[in-house]
């Protein structure tokens, strides 16, 4: 069981099976009060546009890379322009199974990525997350 826990959590990925394994560790681990969900990183910024105004941004992001209509990369260049969106206030996890030398160095080189981690998400991955 772990003792720190995060008021929200937004999970962003187009695949519905990790979406559902993930929430799954996040709950049972008892990491946030709410996982908010996104099967696209088009409605995430919406969400995210909402939650500023509303003064109510997640702490964290889970972030896949290889998403269809807007990568992970893509994502990530457009919610610099939502206020409050920086690596003091949300700590960003790229959760990918991709290992494409490329897309490493893009996550290395990027400010507000905190850490990559390798899917599937794990309870001792979560553990690492202060």
């Amino acid at each position: 069981m772990m003792d720190s826990k995060y008021k929200t959590v937004l999970l962003i990925d187009d695949s519905y099976i990790d979406n559902l394994i993930n929430r799954k560790i996040l709950e049972s681990s008892q990491f946030a009060d709410e996982i908010v969900v996104m099967d696209s990183p088009v409605k995430a910024i919406e969400y995210l546009d909402k939650c500023y105004d509303e003064h109510m941004m997640p702490e964290i992001i889970f972030l896949d890379i290889r998403m269809p209509e807007m990568n992970g990369f893509e994502f990530l260049q457009k919610i610099k322009q939502i206020g409050g969106v920086n690596s003091a206030d949300i700590k960003i996890y790229v959760l990918s199974s991709s290992l494409d030398p490329n897309d490493l160095k893009k996550i290395e080189t990027n400010n507000l990525i905190t850490k990559f981690i390798g899917k599937p998400l794990t309870v001792r991955a979560l553990e690492d997350i202060k």
